[in-house]
């Protein structure tokens, strides 16, 4: 690195360029805007970085070598040279033949792991003929009522040969037990099934409301999870912890990273709490993040939360594992970015965040289709963002090197300012009692409300452009006809599905098995192999998280 001379040398060429050079350029021709900013944390954007703004940056310390502490530079030590990220896209067709049949087009188009979008009564545990699931069931996902919808999902389908993302939060624990059953069905051995469930409750209160129990039984059912797969399914990621949501809600990028790191302290703790070790349990932790718009920032989020995340679990907790302390995370690019003027635009928009995914070291990523902002992805826009990623992947060179913009001054400068500014708020939530009671308080919430309020503001105002909506706008536009819908046809007959399995299955069993589940609620014991059990009797998605309501009653709104 320079030394102080060499930097006071630096400063005082800086600011000789700047009044002999920049300034009288600048007061000839102006510049675009008066001041320019990050994208969403409205950090001042400086017109030239030099060594000197990264000063006290000690290579060692603060960036070192990939899958070496702090990770700053990757989790892994070839990267993309010997792997490529996992290239999923998010599918669910509302019913589970129709899910099967797009899952299986997007493997034979070299997709290489499957993410799987669920219905919102599935997301709420309901079943399809459930009063509160009229109007919704297939509407945003696939509808999974019973382990026989979960077998049609999969044919044809090894789960030993792919790995599988569910986003899928508070019933979670119902749908890893439907994936363990189908894979024991298939004969694979539950130590080779491989995949993620986002299972990530506390966001749930922040960002999406798809919540069921109130927020102490929730983390129980998460610890619950963390203990079995640590024993069962050791290949599985427990928990995706997601910032995504967190961004799409409005928070700024610095938010993002500490929201998301607050939640996962949350789990890390009441996984401890609850008896677990560390070093047994945090290898299996996942992180979801969201991809905007600003490719440098974006690069510079990414590099700064992994930095984080090592540090906060070797001092907080401990950790000596060095997988304990890797944040391994799947990115999905912004779908709160995509419009619904001019949606071509948003091919464009979905191959910058994509780069700056993979300029990040994200682990797997999915790319959003360019309808997404009106409907669930036509199988040509799925198929064109699927291409999206081969192409950064097989043609330009951003895979062939690790960690490539390590170094420029203004990613490092970047890097440190939204690090810093991460951990400002993390002390907040400590400061708060810890995020969930700063959840519980809605301080978190009205953080994020706060920026997207002001964000929305300054779009319409026409300070902040978004090309086709408040600027370079086209008259009499024609609307896309390609969109995927359900019909009430295939909702009727998923219901008449469901009747059939309530008609055949042995009703004594089923209720033998729940029965076992809710004791297991009320006496502390692991819920997860009596929910394994329950399905494989064919107790319904709504049954047996109304099994688990019987105990931990339900969480109605609020904090």
């Amino acid at each position: 690195m320079f030394d102080e001379d060499d930097l006071a040398a630096i400063r005082e060429g800086a600011e000789r360029w700047e009044e002999e050079t920049y300034d009288p350029t600048v007061e000839r021709f102006g510049e675009r805007k008066e001041t320019f900013e990050t994208d969403t944390g409205g950090q001042e954007v400086d017109p030239l970085y030099t060594p000197a703004d990264v000063e006290g940056l000690d290579y060692g310390e603060d960036l070192g070598y990939p899958a070496e502490e702090p990770f700053t530079r990757g989790v892994y030590s070839t990267m993309y040279r010997g792997r490529l990220w996992t290239m999923r896209q998010y599918a669910g067709m509302g019913t589970a033949a129709e899910t099967n049949e797009r899952f299986l087009y997007l493997l034979d188009q070299g997709q290489t792991g499957l993410s799987m979008a669920f219905d919102l009564p599935t997301q709420m545990g309901y079943d399809s003929d459930a009063p509160m699931a009229e109007g919704e069931v297939g509407k945003s996902g696939v509808a999974i009522d019973s382990l026989e919808d979960m077998a049609r999902v999969f044919e044809d389908i090894p789960l030993d040969e792919v790995s599988t993302s569910m986003t899928i939060n508070a019933p979670a624990s119902i749908l890893l037990a439907m994936y363990i059953a189908i894979g024991d069905r298939q004969g694979v051995p539950r130590e080779e099934l491989r995949g993620t469930i986002q299972n990530d409750v506390l966001k749930e209160y922040v960002a999406r409301n798809t919540y069921i129990y109130p927020p102490k039984p929730s983390m129980r059912l998460i610890t619950d999870i963390f203990e079995f797969c640590a024993e069962e399914v050791p290949k599985f990621n427990t928990i995706s912890i997601s910032g995504y949501h967190i961004r799409e809600a409005g928070s700024t990028a610095a938010q993002e990273i500490a929201f998301t790191l607050g939640n996962g302290i949350e789990y890390v703790r009441a996984a401890i709490d609850a008896g677990q070790d560390v070093d047994e349990f945090a290898p299996q932790l996942s992180f979801f993040f969201n991809a905007h718009n600003n490719v440098l920032e974006e690069v510079a989020k990414f590099r700064a939360a992994r930095r984080m995340w090592a540090r906060i679990m070797e001092e907080r907790f401990g950790a000596e594992n060095p997988g304990s302390k890797q944040l391994k995370f799947h990115t999905q690019t912004g779908g709160s970015t995509l419009t619904a003027q001019q949606i071509e635009n948003n091919v464009v928009r979905v191959a910058y965040q994509a780069l700056a995914a993979v300029l990040g070291g994200t682990q797997s990523l999915h790319t959003n289709g360019k309808d997404e902002a009106l409907s669930l992805p036509t199988e040509k826009s799925v198929r064109t963002a699927l291409r999206t990623q081969q192409i950064l992947a097989h043609e330009s060179g951003a895979a062939d090197t690790i960690d490539p913009l390590a170094g420029s001054y203004y990613i490092e400068h970047l890097t440190d300012t939204l690090e810093e500014e991460a951990f400002e708020i993390l002390r907040e939530a400590d400061d708060r009692g810890g995020m969930r009671q700063a959840i519980e308080s809605g301080w978190v919430q009205g953080e994020i409300q706060d920026v997207a309020f002001e964000r929305q503001r300054e779009v319409e105002s026409g300070d902040r452009v978004i090309v086709g909506v408040n600027e370079f706008r086209v008259e009499d536009e024609e609307r896309a006809e390609d969109i995927e819908t359900v019909s009430d046809e295939e909702v009727a007959k998923q219901i008449d599905r469901l009747e059939s399995l309530r008609a055949d299955r042995d009703d004594e069993a089923v209720e033998a098995k729940l029965e076992a589940l809710r004791t297991a609620c009320e006496t502390g014991e692991n819920v997860m192999p009596y929910i394994v059990d329950a399905v494989k009797a064919h107790a319904t998605t709504g049954e047996v998280a109304d099994a688990m309501r019987d105990v931990f009653g339900e969480h109605r709104g609020g904090v």
